[in-house]
């Protein structure tokens, strides 16, 4: 009995000093509206793969749709992701140099990108090229390869692979960090500030000894920013 009486409010004790110790967080959050704006071809594509079509795609996976007579591309583009689908609409094999493709951010910089199937830890090593068969198609993203990042573990968690957003995307805040946006508000600010900006997708597309670069222009058409606070 005296055990049990001792016992009783030790972990009465223990129960409310987790609940004192409970951290509270607040997540500020942006959701991007990025449509596919223009398409930039060699010269002599007109005359050669027809006018191109750009149009929205209704569709949840897909949002904008390419097209001309050599492909078809459908894209989805958030404040992290740039995912696509592409049709070889030709009789000849598509080739994708990956070590040719890049992405351009909203400053104008180029970056080396990765894609599928390359593993995180060989980011800058050569890239074998994608090849899309006569009539065929290809699902892939593409990613630049600076973006990503190691973030060492903790004593509850092991050390993975992060994104840095594309934009000013996500912000982590709580009673132990002020982080880079002490406010909601400055948050939504520097969120807002891209609305107008644009980023560039090149994809090299080779049919035998020829390379049709594409320039894919994305336009930052408007943002939406959120807070959540949270209890761990």
């Amino acid at each position: 009995m005296k055990r049990g009486i001792i016992l009783f409010p030790l972990i009465l004790f223990i129960l409310s000093s987790c609940a004192l110790f409970k951290l509270q967080y607040t997540t500020y959050s942006a959701s991007y509206t990025i449509p596919l704006s223009k398409v930039e071809r060699p010269k002599e594509a007109s005359t050669r793969y027809g006018q191109p079509k750009i149009d929205t795609h209704p569709s949840e996976k897909y949002k904008y749709i390419f097209e001309d007579n050599m492909v078809r591309v459908l894209w989805l583009v958030d404040g992290i992701n740039i995912s696509f689908s592409i049709q070889n609409k030709t009789d000849q094999s598509i080739k994708i140099p990956w070590d040719e493709a890049a992405f351009v951010d909203e400053k104008g910089k180029s970056h080396r990108v990765i894609h599928s199937g390359v593993i995180y830890k060989d980011r800058a090593n050569p890239q074998a090229p994608s090849i899309i068969a006569r009539k065929a198609s290809l699902e892939d993203f593409v990613y630049p390869s600076d973006y990503l990042y190691w973030k060492e573990g903790s004593g509850y968690s092991e050390g993975r692979w992060e994104k840095k957003p594309l934009f000013v995307s996500l912000d982590y805040h709580g009673t132990y960090t002020k982080g880079n946006y002490p406010t909601f508000e400055s948050f939504e600010q520097a969120a807002k500030s891209n609305v107008g900006k644009s980023i560039q997708v090149l994809l090299p597309l080779q049919i035998e000894d020829v390379i049709n670069d594409y320039i894919f222009i994305f336009f930052v058409e408007n943002v939406t920013c959120s807070q959540e606070t949270k209890t761990r």
